[in-house]
Formats: structure tokens, sequence, C-alpha cells
């Protein structure tokens, strides 16, 4: 089993706490971390494509709205983690080591 577009996908949507190469590959007997983290660092999920995914969706009504939310999520201890970089947290009034998410949700 190979890791598409739409099997990532659907991963992220149903997972709502671990999403890891690890916990994704997890879930499937024929499909390995490797794969996934191929896939990822692969696989070019840009604004456009992700635009012309969820546009069908929002309805043009004024009670609409898009919201965006950021977050860093904290990781003092990692040393060998990707991704991670020293980024400001308004939670600690501070430059810290983490990672940085970005939440969108349309309401």
């Amino acid at each position: 089993m190979t890791t598409t577009r739409e099997l990532y996908c659907q991963y992220l949507l149903s997972s709502q706490i671990n999403y890891t190469c690890t916990n994704l590959a997890d879930h499937f007997a024929d499909l390995s971390h490797d794969d996934v983290h191929r896939y990822l660092k692969e696989e070019k999920l840009t604004p456009r494509l992700l635009w012309e995914k969820v546009s069908p969706l929002f309805s043009s009504r004024l009670e609409g709205y898009v919201i965006f939310d950021d977050i860093v999520l904290e990781k003092i201890h990692a040393t060998k983690i990707q991704g991670i970089r020293r980024q400001y947290s308004g939670n600690q009034h501070g430059i810290i080591k983490g990672i940085g998410v970005v939440n969108c949700v349309y309401f």
C-alpha cells in the first residue's frame, strides 16, 4: 500500500490527537512509517491546491466567517525532531523551541 493524498487527508480528518507518520502506519498492516514520511516529503501541498479543494464548501453568506488560529507546540526537550525551531509564543510571551501550527475553521 502507498500513501495517497486521499488517504492522508482522511487520516487528518479522523485523527483527533496524534498526527504522526507512525500513527498513520499503525492503522494499516501494509503501510510503513517510511512510506508515509516519503509521501509527505515529496508531495507538494500548496495553498492553491488547498483552496481548490475547500472552496466548493464555502457558501457566500454574510454570516460566514473564516477563523485562523496559530499556536506553538512547545518542545523544550526535543533535539532531533524535524520542524522544530525557535519562535515567538504568545502564551509564553517569549521565544521558545517548538512546532508552529495554524488552524483554519469556516463558521
